[in-house]
């Protein structure tokens, strides 16, 4: 039945989700020629809500728990599993408080409205995979801006989408190089669940009436901790609010 409504219900997501592409694009442009940085974030800030809630055309739910304090004057490492390109929306806009920065592949940069005017001018790091020396250099980039402004990055460390939920084993990649650049840098494991199921079937149909959630776990602080000690402890937070989850999923 989901699947049914999925071939009905899809266009209208994705008419909305391409016209919201169109609109913003040059609502970014704009802003960030008039009002700089703060305006452009702002914009973005506003897309990237206006984004999400397409989900509900579908039958959708966005659930986002955040039940600890974190601070706006420190810069923060979010490290999250990743399910879906659905995943990125909610993150945005739950954290714009921290001006949360993602490290994407530089190929999003050219071709996709508002996407890809945000990556190349939003202050995050686009990254060439098959260029190791220029993800390094882009990733300590990343993590300079945020040392000097405070602000706060976003890392998927299984390094590709889980196309399943299940989560994949962590790298240490990017997460070292930003924590050796920024030591006072505090981590926050975020784990996002049944995302995946959106894509199930693929981009066509979308899967309908999904009760998703991304929620922010118990922050670590990471001095004092090896970088695999650090990896395993998030992945292991991560992991185990997944599980938890299991026995209430739709």
């Amino acid at each position: 039945m989901r699947k049914a409504l999925g071939y009905i219900l899809s266009p209208l997501h994705y008419i909305a989700f391409g016209l919201l592409l169109l609109v913003f694009h040059p609502l970014q442009w704009l802003s960030l020629k008039l009002g700089g940085y703060k305006a452009h974030k702002k914009t973005v800030d506003i897309f990237n809500l206006c984004l999400l809630t397409t989900y509900y055309l579908l039958g959708n739910s966005v659930s986002f728990t955040q039940r600890f304090d974190l601070p706006t004057g420190r810069p923060i490492l979010f490290i999250s599993n990743h399910q879906s390109m659905y995943d990125i929306p909610p993150l945005i806009f739950f954290l714009r408080r921290y001006h949360a920065k993602f490290i994407s592949k530089i190929e999003l940069t050219k071709g996709i409205p508002s996407i890809s005017f945000n990556l190349k001018y939003g202050g995050g790091a686009n990254i060439d995979r098959k260029d190791s020396k220029q993800a390094i250099a882009e990733i300590l980039k990343l993590a300079q801006r945020m040392k000097a402004n405070n602000w706060s990055a976003v890392i998927f460390p299984e390094g590709t989408r889980a196309k399943t939920g299940e989560l994949k084993p962590f790298s240490a990649g990017g997460i070292a190089s930003i924590i050796k650049k920024v030591p006072n840098v505090l981590i926050v494991p975020i784990a996002i669940n049944n995302s995946w199921k959106m894509v199930r079937y693929g981009t066509y149909p979308l899967n309908t009436f999904i009760n998703m959630s991304w929620t922010v776990l118990k922050p670590i602080e990471p001095q004092g901790l090896a970088i695999d000690e650090l990896i395993k402890e998030t992945e292991k937070a991560i992991h185990d609010h997944i599980q938890s989850l299991k026995p209430t999923q739709a």
